[in-house]
């Protein structure tokens, strides 16, 4: 970029676009902070970029700051969520704020995607911008942006983390034989892709009924990442390879307000057809992540995806929209979420 080039229309949505592509990339999970990307260009044209790390890490902007070291007196932000105006607790070595730290370093304009809803900033880091004269605009890149902090503001805003449920069945909707077999449905392409879904997860959850059976570890084997934090629904046996592992009782909503004080932000349920009925009649399922194998069990006797009668009636039937169908091998991905 050139030194006027922040201010061009075409570079500020490269720059927000880039900010937005950091946070995507990242792989480690910051919870229970937002996973923000943010690029610093300076009045030479120059860019830093920085993405929110793992306490006791930098947040983006920091981060972006310590990059530019003495070149950001003139510079624009660009940042996919509103910068912080309180200190967490959580990185000592940071003795302020993002939004202090905005103005100590001379940055005379930051653009941000998104208002922060957490109750602690909610607008209060862009006005202590704007009382030090720092330029700020809000909104570009909001749409992808939301896309990407979906879990966090989730939380943010509900107090509970965003729910995945997970699936997977044959084309006839069916997730085991009569005998209660069901390795594998699918083919390693999408159990790989299902790691990856753990992965991005704070939590995995199933329920003690699914340890008792199949004895899961829930870890992350397939795809590059961490392992989450497994909660079990009951109890599970001593031996069971899923230990260490969280178990709580109670009704979804219960498990689901437990894991947001515990800083969950996303939560993957990954069954048995019980567990997932119970969070999707509760219409608590954020993302449903189906998988389906090109396979046929033939008949009616084999287990179905959710437990349970199902819609007595046409009106009853429960309807999504579908966001996205790929294909994993020989098997397909189809995401949805609940219809508006």
């Amino acid at each position: 970029m050139d030194g006027g080039a922040a201010d061009d229309a075409a570079a500020m949505t490269r720059a927000m676009t880039r900010a937005l592509n950091l946070a995507g990339a990242a792989r480690h999970r910051v919870s229970p902070r937002p996973k923000v990307g943010a690029v610093l260009v300076t009045s030479g044209g120059a860019t830093f970029e920085g993405v929110t790390q793992p306490v006791p890490g930098p947040h983006a902007e920091l981060a972006a700051l310590a990059a530019a070291g003495e070149a950001s007196p003139g510079a624009t932000l660009f940042t996919t969520l509103e910068p912080c105006c309180h200190r967490d607790g959580r990185s000592p070595g940071f003795t302020a704020t993002c939004a202090d730290a905005l103005v100590a370093a001379g940055v005379r304009r930051v653009v941000a995607a998104l208002e922060d809803p957490d109750p602690r900033v909610a607008g209060r880091g862009f006005d202590r911008l704007r009382a030090a004269g720092v330029t700020v605009e809000v909104g570009l890149g909001a749409e992808e942006a939301a896309r990407s902090l979906a879990a966090y503001l989730t939380h943010r805003r509900t107090g509970r983390p965003l729910v995945v449920l997970k699936l997977a069945a044959s084309l006839d909707g069916r997730t085991a034989a009569p005998d209660g077999s069901s390795r594998w449905i699918t083919g390693p392409e999408a159990r790989s892709d299902a790691h990856r879904l753990r992965a991005e997860s704070d939590a995995v959850l199933v329920g003690a009924g699914t340890v008792r059976a199949d004895d899961p570890e829930l870890t992350v084997r397939d795809a590059p990442g961490d392992d989450p934090l497994r909660v079990v629904l009951g109890q599970a046996p001593a031996s069971a390879k899923i230990h260490p592992a969280l178990e709580l009782a109670g009704d979804p909503g219960e498990v689901l307000d437990e894991l947001g004080r515990r800083g969950v932000l996303q939560a993957l349920v990954e069954g048995g057809a019980t567990v997932a009925a119970a969070f999707h009649r509760a219409g608590l399922v954020d993302r449903y992540v189906l998988y389906l194998a090109p396979a046929l069990f033939g008949g009616d006797d084999g287990m179905s995806l959710l437990a349970g009668p199902g819609a007595a009636t046409m009106a009853d039937v429960w309807r999504g929209r579908i966001t996205s169908v790929e294909r994993l091998g020989d098997d397909l991905r189809v995401e949805l979420t609940p219809a508006a």
